[in-house]
């Protein structure tokens, strides 16, 4: 197994990690007319998770395309 693969195989079980563990309000549901909830500014744990996310996506996006040139 090359270093890329293994890389790939924790960035894969690190967000879906942290997709999990998201704010369970933020579904669909409410982009379609769901229930009247407003937007909250994500602060503190929440904001430090929300990009923790996008830069674990970034990287696992990365090192997929590093594994089909390679």
């Amino acid at each position: 197994m090359s270093p890329i693969m293994i890389i790939q195989v924790v960035l894969a079980i690190l967000l879906v990690i942290f997709v999990l563990i998201q704010n369970r309000g933020a579904g669909l549901g409410s982009s379609w007319g769901g229930s009247g909830e407003f937007y909250v500014t994500r602060r503190g744990f929440e904001k430090l998770l929300f990009r923790a996310t996008i830069t674990t996506a970034i990287l696992f996006v990365t090192f997929s395309f590093l594994g089909l040139i390679s």
